[in-house]
């Protein structure tokens, strides 16, 4: 028990803050789900009667996502090395000149099918079997996702760009566009600057990859090696793979003697 104490490691201030985020996008999540029974049950327009009647989470979502994007225009030791992998500060020369990056061809494919996948939705929008209400809720539901991505697993990782982590990303910064994609079918203020601001996100960092490659490759850029990674997310991912491993293994080993005992 004294040997699996010392070896256990502690989150870090940024893992902790995606746990943060991910908890107050959930309810975010469950706020706008409710707000949306609600106006449905009553036959209202989502939007205009939801705004008008529930104000305050609509502002509230609002500002969250805005002040999110903005921070992220700027260095932060507070954000993921995935994200601040772009900045000047962030490149520390290792002497190669090789640059390494073996996903960036996997990132046309990842585009084409997000895109084709949400045209659906925008097609079922558009033939009014969705309504404005969904396509909000697509979006919240993207952003509680995005941090399940982070945290536990990514398929985008796992089946297309086979990166070690998320320090390591082509597309870490895709994730706002990604997310609020659905907003391009819906009108408004609040939809389409959220919108905007999230691809002036992608259309920076991809300018910043195109412009200076070097600091995306861990083989150029000392900040991506994981002696110096600020994060540890992959460490935290070992504990939760052993603590399932021990579940299942407790799992089996009850099922095994409640057969023997119903014999």
């Amino acid at each position: 028990m004294d040997g699996r104490m010392k070896t256990r490691k502690k989150l870090t201030v940024i893992s902790m803050l995606h746990y943060i985020r991910l908890v107050y996008r959930s309810v975010l999540f469950i706020s706008l789900f409710l707000v949306y029974i609600s106006m449905r049950i009553r036959s209202g327009q989502f939007l205009e009667d939801g705004i008008q009647r529930q104000p305050v989470i609509y502002l509230l979502i609002w500002v969250v996502f805005v002040v999110e994007m903005i921070f992220r225009f700027f260095p932060s030791k507070y954000e993921s090395p995935g994200c601040q992998k772009q900045f000047k500060k962030n490149y520390i020369k290792t002497g190669r000149t090789d640059i390494q990056i073996p996903d960036n061809n996997s990132t046309i494919l990842v585009a084409l099918i997000w895109i084709v996948f949400n045209c659906i939705f925008g097609a079922l929008y558009m033939l009014g079997i969705f309504d404005e209400g969904i396509m909000l809720l697509l979006c919240s539901a993207y952003s509680v996702c995005d941090m399940i991505c982070i945290l536990f697993f990514c398929p985008f990782q796992t089946l297309f760009l086979k990166n070690k982590c998320c320090g390591s990303c082509r597309i870490y910064n895709w994730d706002y566009a990604m997310m609020f994609t659905p907003l391009f079918f819906v009108r408004g203020l609040y939809s389409w600057s959220l919108l905007l601001l999230s691809v002036a996100l992608l259309v920076r960092w991809e300018i910043t990859f195109y412009k200076h490659p070097e600091r995306f490759s861990e083989n150029t850029n000392q900040y991506l090696e994981c002696r110096n990674c600020t994060e540890r997310l992959c460490v935290h991912k070992k504990q939760l793979g052993k603590l399932k491993k021990h579940i299942e293994e407790y799992t089996a080993k009850k099922l095994r003697l409640l057969g023997k005992t119903e014999k």
